[in-house]
């Protein structure tokens, strides 16, 4: 029920309201949520986001070895800037 009522909620609006710095993180190989329908969707639709593309990123990138230890790089330099 949970991933039916995210699959078909629309946050477009939710999204705009955003007010702050924004990083989006995405994996270009995403097989589950893919990048074109969702990432970079999202980074238009907030003010003040940055998108940061993996290529060859599949959808757990926060925990493939290699894409995690960037992550955890491109977030601690996005909290510091």
């Amino acid at each position: 029920d949970c991933v039916d009522a995210f699959a078909s909620t629309d946050f477009h609006e939710d999204l705009k309201k955003f007010d702050i710095p924004t990083l989006v993180v995405h994996g270009d190989d995403d097989q589950v949520v893919p990048i074109d329908a969702t990432g970079r969707k999202t980074a238009k639709l907030v003010a003040n986001a940055t998108l940061k593309v993996y290529e060859g990123g599949s959808h757990g990138i926060a925990l493939v070895p290699g894409d995690k230890e960037k992550f955890n790089k491109d977030l601690l330099d996005f909290l510091k800037s």
